[in-house]
């Protein structure tokens, strides 16, 4: 079996101490690496959110990626990342783990083969604003930093259990639609039918949609219903984001971006396809991640935590029906 490569971006050697990528180059920092590629996609027009399924590349069934030990979904701009390298790579499952984690459930790293390299967000406070903070009697002033952590694919990998290669089976196509349909009404949002434009009010707390029947295609009544619910929840009372910025401005493309990625990551876990909602934004994404390289990395994060509150509706419904 021929090795592959993950990332090629992690193909060159480190120094070490990490920081070297080649001899007399400086490594780009991953917030770089990813706000490029993310902004690369864009500027094709292809969202990367969206872009890796319904397409013959993608081998992988629709889905959040899971952690092989522990069973737990990655979130926030990891999603992006292994959504990306899952599709180059061609692996068939989306499941993944650290080179210990192998070794702890009895596998190992083939030989050869190169992880993708993923992040972990994470504050610290430096001894001077210790120092500081203990002198004025305030708070000290925590630093954000991003921890890299390398993944491999359990493709990569030998000797592991034999349900570790298994992916999860996919939801039957007739069962999709009624799933959604619970979810919307498990959420307990205000849902309004009429009209012909789609959005939420955040002063009354309401979204409102078009019928049915005005879609074209059924499904895209769900995505669209779920990229509301996006919005729904920076809500004061839930998420908490700031809804206040009028249409045009940053932070209302910014947001616009959260309710995008929250409806791919919620319509992923469903086994419906994501798409783009709101072409017309691409624009301001450009400008937005062009001028802040850690844009992308926050509007992911909120968009993780929004799907995820979304979602638990979903697993109170079904916890609710495994106990009656």
């Amino acid at each position: 079996m021929e090795p592959r490569t993950a990332d090629a971006a992690t193909g060159g050697k480190r120094g070490r101490k990490g920081k070297r990528c080649a001899k007399g180059a400086e490594k780009p920092s991953l917030y770089d690496e990813v706000t490029a590629r993310v902004i690369a996609e864009l500027e094709a027009g292809r969202a990367p959110w969206v872009q890796p399924w319904g397409t013959p590349d993608a081998k992988a069934g629709l889905g959040l990626p899971v952690n092989a030990l522990t069973g737990r979904a990655y979130s926030g701009v990891n999603i992006l990342i292994l959504w990306h390298h899952v599709v180059r790579a061609g692996f068939a499952t989306q499941t993944w783990l650290t080179y210990r984690q192998a070794q702890e459930m009895g596998g190992h790293v083939m030989k050869g083969e190169r992880g993708v390299t993923a992040c972990h967000a994470d504050t610290f406070i430096p001894k001077a604003e210790r120092e500081r903070a203990a002198k004025d009697g305030d708070d000290p002033e925590r630093v954000p930093f991003l921890k890299r952590f390398t993944l491999f694919n359990v493709e990569q990998c030998e000797g592991l259990p034999e349900d570790a290669y298994k992916s999860p089976a996919p939801l039957p196509e007739a069962e999709i639609v009624p799933h959604a349909e619970c979810l919307i009404a498990a959420t307990g949002a205000d849902f309004r039918v009429g009209g012909t434009r789609a959005f939420y009010v955040p002063s009354q707390d309401f979204i409102r949609v078009p019928p049915q029947p005005a879609f074209f295609d059924q499904v895209n009544y769900y995505r669209t219903c779920f990229h509301e619910l996006g919005h729904w929840t920076g809500h004061e009372s839930r998420c908490a984001r700031d809804l206040s910025h009028s249409f045009g401005s940053k932070p209302y493309a910014r947001e616009e971006l959260v309710a995008e990625m929250a409806s791919a990551f919620v319509c992923a876990s469903l086994g419906i396809t994501p798409t783009v909602r709101h072409t017309d934004y691409i624009g301001s994404w450009l400008e937005v991640l062009k001028e802040d390289n850690r844009a992308i990395f926050r509007a992911a994060s909120q968009a993780s935590k929004a799907a995820d509150f979304i979602l638990a509706f979903r697993y109170a419904e079904t916890a609710a029906e495994a106990a009656a």
